[in-house]
């Protein structure tokens, strides 16, 4: 994304064209974490948009190019931690084993995609998923009951439910499994966000239509996704942003890799745009 803005920009500087649109671009960090010292540090400290801007993060896309990111699901990590009591493994009824209650509990929200069941054909999957992730290491050595146990939670909500509804089943769950393994459970929000979707037919969807067509021949179309980018924060705070690229689906894989021909693909896309009266 950052080689094919600037090749858009570099090429009306070498030819000594000024575009029909002002090109900015702006390069943020973070992104993979919040976005604290990114883009949220920007909206919040410096006034970089306008309300008729053409926002376009280059962050997600697919091979071909057609479809152009529209609406994120909610996003909220949770690290939980469940606390019972340690004891040898020959005498499990003299501890409380936190690590089975953890297990119990994982499932539990797992099932959250059951409670909050609608369904959006936008995004793909079309449903709020519920997902245990990433297990810390509880005790060394086999023959323990584990007093301690930490798991996380990656849920990615359709925008049909505010994570402010989701919070009280989670806190329901949890009570049940404190009362069911007598553990004490506690959580909190690693990540936590949530934003309007920008309207597909908004001026800046149109343009990359018309501009994805006119490079590639493609009838792009407006899509939802499961994974974060800026784009949430943009549209959070009242700016319309589309996410769109010509990218290969290896994003965060061990051989993750992109094209020469989709970066210049992609910077005439943006050309286009930026050249259009």
């Amino acid at each position: 994304g950052i080689v094919s803005s600037v090749f858009a920009a570099l090429g009306f500087i070498k030819n000594n064209i000024v575009p029909e649109r002002t090109i900015k671009l702006l390069f943020v960090a973070d992104e993979e974490n919040g976005s604290t010292y990114g883009i949220q540090y920007l909206l919040a400290h410096h006034s970089l948009f306008q309300k008729d801007d053409l926002i376009i993060v280059p962050d997600g896309g697919d091979p071909r190019g057609e479809t152009i990111e529209v609406a994120e699901k909610n996003v909220l990590w949770l690290k939980v931690t469940t606390t019972g009591a340690q004891a040898h493994g020959s005498r499990p009824d003299e501890g409380r084993n936190a690590f089975v209650a953890a297990c119990d509990l994982a499932l539990s929200l797992h099932d959250l995609e059951n409670h909050f069941s609608k369904t959006d054909p936008l995004f793909s999957p079309p449903r709020s998923t519920f997902q245990p992730t990433k297990k810390e290491a509880n005790i060394p050595n086999i023959n323990t009951i584990p007093g301690e146990d930490v798991f996380y939670m990656d849920c990615r909500i359709l925008p049909v439910y505010s994570i402010d509804q989701v919070l009280p089943e989670v806190r329901e769950r949890i009570s049940l499994i404190e009362k069911k393994y007598g553990v004490q459970v506690d959580f909190q929000a690693v990540q936590s966000e949530s934003s309007p979707g920008t309207p597909p037919d908004a001026p800046v969807v149109d343009a990359l239509r018309r501009a994805v067509r006119k490079v590639y021949g493609i009838d792009a179309r407006p899509i939802g996704v499961g994974g974060g980018t800026v784009g949430a924060h943009l549209r959070k705070a009242g700016f319309h942003a589309a996410v769109w690229s010509r990218i290969d689906d290896c994003a965060h894989q061990p051989n993750e890799y992109c094209k020469i021909e989709n970066m210049a693909g992609d910077a005439a896309v943006f050309a286009a745009i930026a050249s259009e009266k």
